[in-house]
């Protein structure tokens, strides 16, 4: 193996770990939001509220954090997409959906709960992204661009 293969490698592979990133950080922004919103009145309360007062301190402080998230996850994202191809890197994103599932199911705060179809719909999902990031990954760079 060539060292500029090896080079290239090392690149997809450190943007593999930033798409994950991604995936991890844009999960717990959904997550986040989920429960500080289900935690605040409805949005179409806010005009008559007192004041701050009546929002939970907690439920806001989490919303804040789960801003910072998608933000977060947005830096990865691009970062992973400068080194990963756009096919690999855009199926990455789904297994956000699988992860966001699985752990509103399995945490009893969301009070969500597994189904068949939900859970049969994840797994085909997680196949079509193993399916596709499986295969060796070509160590040309895309058209249009160099190393």
């Amino acid at each position: 193996m060539s060292r500029s293969s090896l080079c290239q490698s090392g690149r997809q592979r450190g943007a593999t770990a930033w798409a994950m990133g991604s995936v991890a950080l844009v999960s717990s922004a959904q997550l986040g939001m989920r429960w500080g919103m289900s935690r605040l009145p409805s949005p179409d309360a806010w005009p008559g509220l007192r004041g701050l007062t009546q929002l939970s301190p907690f439920a806001v402080l989490v919303i804040g954090a789960a801003i910072i998230a998608y933000g977060l996850s947005m830096l990865a994202w691009l970062l992973a997409l400068r080194d990963l191809p756009l096919s690999r890197a855009y199926s990455l994103l789904s297994v956000s959906y699988g992860l966001v599932y699985a752990l509103a199911a399995a945490l009893p705060f969301f009070h969500e709960t597994f189904t068949v179809s939900k859970t049969l719909g994840v797994i085909l999902i997680v196949m079509g992204v193993l399916t596709i990031n499986l295969r060796r990954i070509s160590s040309t760079p895309p058209q249009g661009f160099s190393s």
